[in-house]
C-alpha cells in the first residue's frame, strides 16, 4: 500500500511535538562532504541501472561530490550485504551505504529466500556498524512493478534510497546523537 493523505506525517503537527520535548532531531538532504558507497546487483541489472540513475541524480542534486561516491557491483541481491559491510567497516568507511537491486517473484521459493536474507543482511550490517545502510532493493511481484518503481522521475526508489541515506547521516550527526 502506498502512502496516502491519511497516513502521511503532517509537517505542521511536528510543531506541537517540538514544544513538548527538549531535543527534536530531523535529518536533511544536504550531501556536501558525505561519502557514499553503493552496492548494486547485476542480476536484473536493467532495473538496477535505472535505480542507480535515480540515486546518482539525487546525490548530485544534494551536493555530493562524484569523488565521494563509490559503486560496487555484485552478482545478485544475496551478495549485497557483504559488499555493504565492506563499505561500512573497511579501511576507508563511508558515511552511508545504498543498496540497489531487484528481486522479482518467480515460480519457486527462491524469491522469499533471496529477498528475506538480503533484507536481514542489510539490517545486520547497519546495526552492527552504526552506519546507515539503506535498503533500495526492489521486491516485486512482476517486472512491470519493478519498472514502475524505477521510473526516471521523483517516484524512483533509487532516488528515495539516496535521500534516505543523506537524511540518516544528517540525523545521526545531530544533538545528543552526534560525535
Amino acid at each position: 500500500m502506498a502512502s496516502s493523505e491519511d497516513t502521511e506525517l503532517d509537517p505542521k503537527a511536528l510543531d506541537g511535538v517540538r514544544s513538548r520535548v527538549g531535543e527534536h532531531l530531523e535529518g536533511s538532504h544536504l550531501g556536501r562532504g558525505v561519502r557514499i558507497g553503493i552496492a548494486c546487483s547485476r542480476f536484473n541489472g536493467a532495473i538496477t541501472l535505472r535505480l542507480l540513475d535515480g540515486a546518482l541524480d539525487a546525490l548530485r542534486e544534494a551536493g555530493v561530490d562524484r569523488s565521494d561516491i563509490s559503486i560496487g557491483w555484485v552478482p545478485g541481491a544475496f551478495e549485497i550485504p557483504l559488499l555493504a559491510l565492506a563499505y561500512a567497516d573497511g579501511e576507508r568507511p563511508v558515511d552511508a551505504v545504498i543498496t540497489l537491486g531487484a528481486v522479482v517473484r518467480g515460480d519457486t521459493s527462491h524469491y522469499e529466500i533471496v529477498s528475506g536474507e538480503c533484507a536481514r543482511g542489510v539490517q545486520d550490517v547497519q546495526l552492527s556498524t552504526r552506519v546507515p545502510v539503506v535498503f533500495g532493493v526492489l521486491t516485486t511481484e512482476t517486472f512491470a512493478q519493478a519498472r514502475d518503481r524505477s521510473r526516471a522521475d521523483e517516484s524512483n526508489k533509487g532516488r528515495e534510497a539516496a535521500l534516505t541515506a543523506l537524511e540518516m547521516v544528517s540525523i545521526l550527526q545531530q544533538g545528543s546523537l552526534g560525535s
